[in-house]
């Protein structure tokens, strides 16, 4: 080290080493610590390149940034950001801060498939050096932004993949809200994270500092005695903070070797930019985190060495954009306190009124007031560079500054805290701004300050107004927030959304909604008055298919298979849900593309069963026009369908199967090739895995239930495309189930079959409730004739009938056991099995409970004997062959208009249809015949 540089903190290092005598008693590891804080002060404020550190979403980075800014008039600014960025930063003037830049990968090629999608964000808010620095490199000719940090791909290159390193979230933080997940599940990039990594030195200085949080400590020792402090002074405390989190920080190879193959990057970078150039050093400006300006690496420096190779990125393709960012958002993600960044911002506001910094923003940046001119000053002369001075004694010297209380702001914050409390259902009064007022100076007191600060205040807040409970959505503590400035939500432009985004709004314009505002909007079409209202309607049933639950709720409307709508009225908020809407243009330049392309990604998947790939089949008939899609995904479910060994989607199968059939035989002129194939394979697979299934005990009834119901429903469709029914028969004879509920739906496949009468399954279970043995396991039997329902609906009366006489005839200590089982079983299936058994129940007991008593139902009714049955009939037909005798001007008026002759007869006592049979008698003797056998 050269003699001038010890001599410009020599007297800075002669009281660091005076000091770490006294407290370790000897020069030992605090000394090298204390002067190798000095050392890295030293070296970045002598390197030529000068090196600005800052901290993210700082006001006294951002003011001391500006002013820097507007004194140096660099022509090169080196930004710590992703360098694949850079493209994105131009269309933050047609967006309102704050906002993220994100880089998206949906097809990941060189990383696990089970990182997907990758997402990173860098959030910009307005009160940020790195917005300061982006305003003044797009805005002023002749200067050159350049982003130096490793690639979006590199992130994730770098990443272990265990666990993301983010500092754990606020303990007293409000529940997250939709404004605090607006970044989701992406990697996030600050720029200067300036948080100890050595936890007892946070506790230190928490303590210490009689403060309850981070944010809170920087905010009383960082950020106030820094807003007002000149550029020197700023420059090595800021570097001075980095220097000592840096060392230190914990043992964390992972992290330590990221961290310095950033360093490595971004020094690699500028280098190669100057070589490139020409630029003079002395008309550059780094930017970059304070953490890694105090760098101590082998390539930091102009002079640096070159060792370090920047890998080549994988073959992931990355999307980019813009999605909306909030200070809720940013706090969540990055661990900081509950509404820190919404004071950060207030304070920004303050600073710049108090200082007079003219700050610089894009022009056309929409999200607040137009900035008053100001007189056009020229740019100063260039300074020249002299040996920087030691700014670090007297700020380490010098006592706090201690701000006399501002009563007037200090009251009109207790007041408005109140009246936000109110409204939110706190039973708030005058009394209670009171004590919020004299709390706040008493715990500023008590932390050695003589103004409360935000947090004292809050503080304070919660003490005198929170009681036992929350009434509302938000505490107090939210409430304060929200005061202090508000958890400002940014908004993406129009001309900044990418292609997809764009077109969804221009097709859904006929709406006239401002979709862009946030809030739920109300749409009403009325589709047979406006008829050009259709096109909008499909884009919103595939929005509600492919965004968040909430961004289009349909209120009125239903879209099934064969039918639509003449009315819908929908609930939107694509303005809140504006970063989803973002994300799927990263997908696709069309929604339909999109879909398409999620459709495809759920059918060929390998964990894809063929309810899944019938699901996609429904949902491209429904959403897209057109049949080359669902053809497609319907054969992929005949692939699907003949590679299963198991029935767990029998049930899904089934009911899709149906409703597709259904809708293609009612709207279209013949069956597609694929369902004909599918129901023809599916006969088959489900007669080969039928005996398995009924005494499998991994096979649910619901699921054999739904096997039948599909051999059953579409056994004329299968026969007629060439199936053997012997196959189902077959199939039924070698299933021998033993579980009392299988049983039970095997005698029904038998009953439908053909090969047991319903006299026969009825004496089966009176012969079950007659064995004392058997009795217990009655209602299982009773279960399987319920989910029999699905296969065999005709015997829905027999199932009321075996269902009335468990009910009158099981002693109550197996009824009620069983009663829970049947309603849960009947829940189960009721969409299809419950409406079967009531609308019968309904048509067979009697419908007065008056009638009840005397009511006998229909299958304890004796039956009448046939010599009696005969001579009721034949009585019948007496009365009938009387009335038209007394009245045949009716029957010849008949007669006469259907061009009938004929004479009337005189009535003949005998049975007319012997005279039948003797006018026809080959039909007698065919009939005998075929009863015969002979």
């Amino acid at each position: 080290m050269t003699g001038t540089t010890e001599g410009t903190f020599a007297a800075l290092r002669t009281q660091l080493r005076e000091a770490a005598a006294t407290f370790a008693d000897g020069p030992d590891a605090l000394e090298g610590i204390l002067l190798g804080l000095v050392d890295d002060v030293d070296r970045a404020v002598r390197e030529p390149l000068e090196i600005f550190p800052v901290c993210h979403h700082s006001p006294a980075s951002a003011i001391a940034m500006a002013r820097r800014l507007r004194e140096k008039q660099p022509k090169v600014v080196y930004l710590e950001l992703c360098e694949d960025m850079a493209p994105l930063l131009t269309e933050l003037r047609n967006c309102r801060l704050p906002v993220a830049v994100q880089a998206f990968a949906t097809e990941v090629d060189g990383f696990p498939a089970e990182w997907s999608p990758l997402s990173v964000v860098a959030p910009i808010t307005e009160a940020s050096a790195e917005y300061q620095a982006i305003a003044y490199a797009l805005d002023t000719p002749g200067v050159e932004l350049v982003l130096v940090d490793r690639s979006s791909d590199h992130v994730f290159q770098w990443d272990e993949r265990g666990t993301h390193d983010t500092e754990p979230a606020d303990p007293d933080a409000p529940a997250a809200e939709e404004e605090a997940a607006l970044h989701g599940d992406a990697v996030g990039v600050e720029l200067g994270d300036l948080r100890p990594r050595f936890a007892e030195l946070e506790e230190h200085l928490l303590r210490h500092g009689r403060v309850r949080h981070w944010s809170e400590w920087w905010h009383q020792y960082v950020e106030l005695p820094l807003g007002e402090g000149d550029h020197d002074t700023y420059r090595q405390v800021m570097l001075l903070i980095g220097s000592l989190f840096r060392r230190l920080a914990p043992g964390d190879s992972h992290r330590v070797r990221v961290d310095e193959d950033r360093e490595r990057h971004m020094w690699t970078r500028m280098r190669e930019h100057l070589a490139a150039t020409g630029t003079d050093p002395a008309d550059c400006l780094y930017v970059c985190g304070a953490f890694h300006a105090a760098s101590r690496v082998e390539e930091f420096g102009l002079h640096g060495t070159d060792t370090f190779e920047i890998g080549p990125r994988t073959a992931t393709t990355w999307q980019h954009g813009l999605i909306p960012s909030s200070h809720a958002a940013i706090e969540a993600q990055f661990g900081l306190a509950a509404g820190s960044v919404s004071i950060a911002a207030t304070l920004w506001a303050k600073n710049v009124g108090r200082t007079r910094v003219q700050p610089y923003r894009l022009a056309g940046q929409s999200g607040a007031g137009t900035p008053r001119p100001r007189k056009t000053v020229a740019a100063p002369a260039p300074v020249p560079a002299l040996p920087p001075a030691d700014r670090l004694t007297g700020f380490l010297r010098r006592p706090a500054v201690l701000d006399r209380l501002d009563e007037a702001e200090l009251l009109g914050w207790s007041v408005e805290v109140v009246r936000a409390a109110r409204r939110n259902g706190y039973l708030a009064s005058t009394a209670d701004a009171i004590a919020v007022f004299e709390t706040s100076i008493l715990l500023a007191g008590m932390r050695d300050r003589a103004k409360p600060t935000p947090y004292d205040f809050q503080d304070a807040a919660v003490t005198c107004i929170e009681k036992d409970t929350v009434p509302g959505r938000r505490d107090v503590r939210h409430i304060v927030a929200i005061m202090m400035g508000g958890d400002r939500v940014g908004q993406v432009g129009y001309d900044a959304l990418p292609p997809l985004a764009r077109d969804v709004h221009d097709r859904l314009a006929p709406l006239n909604l401002r979709l862009q505002q946030r809030g739920v909007q109300r749409a009403l079409l009325d589709l047979t008055g406006r008829p050009e209202l259709e096109r909008c309607s499909d884009v919103l049933w595939m929005l509600r298919r492919l965004l968040p639950q909430g961004a289009a709720r349909p209120i009125m409307g239903e879209r099934r298979l064969g039918e639509r709508s003449v009315q819908e009225s929908w609930d939107l908020a694509l303005g809140t849900h504006q970063r989803a809407l973002i994300e799927l243009g990263y997908e696709g330049v069309s929604i339909e593309q999109v879909l398409e392309q999620r459709l495809r990604r759920t059918a060929y998947a390998p964990q894809a069963t063929t309810a899944t790939v019938l699901e996609a089949v429904e949902d491209a008939t429904l959403y897209l026009r057109g049949r080359r899609l669902p053809d497609e995904l319907g054969t992929r479910a005949l692939e699907v369908l003949s590679a299963e060994r198991t029935v767990d989607g029998a049930p899904e199968v089934l009911r899709r199967v149906r409703r597709l059939l259904a809708y293609y035989r009612t709207g279209e002129p013949v069956l597609p090739p694929w369902i004909e194939s599918f129901v023809k394979a599916g006969y088959a697979h489900y007669c080969t895995l039928l005996p398995t299934a009924f005494t499998d005990e991994d096979a649910t009834v619901r699921q054999v239930a739904a096997m039948l119901g599909f051999l059953f429903s579409m056994e004329g469709l299968a026969l007629s495309l060439g199936c053997d029914r012997t196959q189902l028969e077959l199939a039924v004879a070698q299933s021998h189930p033993r579980d009392p509920s299988r049983t039970a739906l095997l005698w029904a496949a038998r009953t439908q079959l053909g090969h047991l009468s319903r006299a026969d399954l009825r004496a089966k279970c009176d012969e079950l409730l007659g064995n004392p043995l058997v009795v217990p396991a009655y209602p299982r039997y009773l279960s399987g004739f319920v989910h029999a329902l699905e296969p065999v609906p005709g015997l829905t009366d027999f199932v009321v009938e075996a269902v009335s006489n468990a009910f009158g005839r099981l002693p109550d200590a197996v009824l009620l056991p069983w009663l829970p089982t049947l309603i849960t079983t009947l829940r189960a299936g009721g969409a299809e099995l419950a409406p079967l058994l009531i609308r019968e129940a309904g048509r067979i007991f009697p419908g007065r409970l008056a009638a009840l008593d005397e009511w006998v139902p229909p299958w304890q009714v004796q039956p009448e004997p046939a010599a009696a049955r005969t001579e009721r009939r034949a009585g019948a037909g007496g009365r009938g062959r009387t009335l038209l005798a007394t009245h045949p001007a009716t029957c010849d008026a008949v007669a006469t208009l259907l061009g009938c002759e004929g004479t009337w007869q005189t009535a003949d006592p005998g049975p007319s249809g012997a005279a039948l049979a003797a006018r026809h008698p080959d039909t007698a003797v065919a009939l005998e015949v075929l009863l015969t056998g002979g």
